[in-house]
């Protein structure tokens, strides 16, 4: 544990952006100061990506600080150091960048925030005595629909759209189901497609093309999706506002279709005002909110919170769901929300509960 401070010390807010920043800046400039070869081994554009990096390891640290959540922090840690290895980069600046962040956010964060920020340091450091643990595939191809996954993946990594398409569609015109070809297919191919660029083994620009290739077989099977018989509710879904992963909404907003729900999906990046307005004009049973980024878990809470004090969203229950809220299961109470589910499939089980 570091050195008790006085309170004349504390001037540092984890949840500010701006501060968050200038302290990423300082820790560089002190790790610099401590390891001089860093200066030879990056030169200036690797050291503004070391300010970035120090920024990041902030802004997670301070959701799983504001959470209650280490979980949050240590899979982020875990993420950071399987890309960090493929890339080359030594483990030893990444665990020297952090002990230094401990360093100067103990003096000066608030005495609680600071104890609960200095354990998960404290935690995280102590991780690196054993080796990155490398992420698995989760592609099985003796799984049921594991061997389709396989090929559905390696079409969409060799940038063959209409392979991949081909292979999809045939399975559901041959009887599988549209929702299991989502869940055994579709987001596994893309779960595994996060996993290789993780692991440096595909681009960035290959990410994207897979991710866009999958969002139009989804289309293309819109007309199996809106088939079936109107339940007589009413769900609106978005992406929290600064979030850009979309794909796994839009097919929990499928799901609810092809229980039978009618959907307003609004996409990736909405503003507050804009679910707000739909909540009221599409009279929504159900709101979903979906975060990706660990980082965004803030913006959740606050959209929630904003639901809840708006006559406009009084009367909808609010599902919350995505990585951060599979990583730690109690981060939808954290939140405010109704409930949570870790697929799509459950997260309709779980709309139909509450209601």
């Amino acid at each position: 544990m570091q050195s008790e401070s006085s309170e004349t010390d504390i001037c540092l807010s984890l949840r500010n952006p701006e501060e968050r920043r200038a302290l990423a800046e300082e820790a560089v400039a002190l790790h610099y100061d401590d390891e001089p070869a860093l200066a030879q081994r990056y030169g200036p554009a690797g050291r503004a990506k070391c300010v970035q990096d120090a920024a990041y390891h902030l802004a997670y640290l301070d959701e799983a600080v504001a959470s209650g959540a280490p979980a949050l922090f240590l899979a982020y840690l875990d993420w950071v150091r399987s890309l960090l290895q493929g890339l080359g980069v030594p483990e030893a600046d990444l665990r020297g960048q952090l002990a230094v962040l401990r360093r100067l956010t103990f003096p000066r964060l608030e005495h609680e925030v600071a104890h609960a920020a200095d354990a998960i340091l404290d935690a995280a450091l102590r991780a690196f005595e054993a080796p990155p643990r490398v992420p698995e595939s989760v592609i099985d191809p003796a799984a049921p629909l594991g061997e389709l996954a396989e090929r559905d993946l390696a079409a969409l990594i060799a940038g063959d759209r209409k392979r991949a398409a081909e292979l999809v569609l045939a399975a559901v015109e041959a009887g599988t189901p549209v929702a299991d070809v989502y869940l055994e297919v579709i987001q596994r191919s893309q779960r595994e497609i996060g996993r290789l660029w993780q692991l440096s083994r595909i681009s960035v620009g290959q990410e994207h093309f897979c991710t866009a290739a999958s969002q139009a077989i989804i289309a293309r099977l819109y007309p199996h999706i809106f088939a079936a018989e109107r339940a007589g509710r009413r769900l609106v879904a978005a992406c929290v506002g600064g979030e850009l992963h979309e794909l796994g909404a839009r097919m929990v907003a499928d799901f609810f279709e092809m229980a039978g729900w009618d959907t307003y999906y609004l996409g990736a990046n909405v503003p507050a005002e804009s679910v707000l307005e739909a909540i009221e004009a599409q009279r929504a049973d159900v709101v979903g909110i979906s975060a990706t980024m660990v980082a965004h878990v803030d913006a959740v809470r606050r959209l929630v919170q904003g639901i809840r004090d708006d006559a406009r969203g009084k009367s909808a229950r609010i599902l919350v769901g995505g990585y951060p809220f599979n990583l730690a299961g109690s981060l939808w109470q954290a939140v405010g929300a109704d409930g949570s589910a870790p697929d799509a499939r459950a997260a309709v089980a779980a709309a139909e509960h509450l209601l």
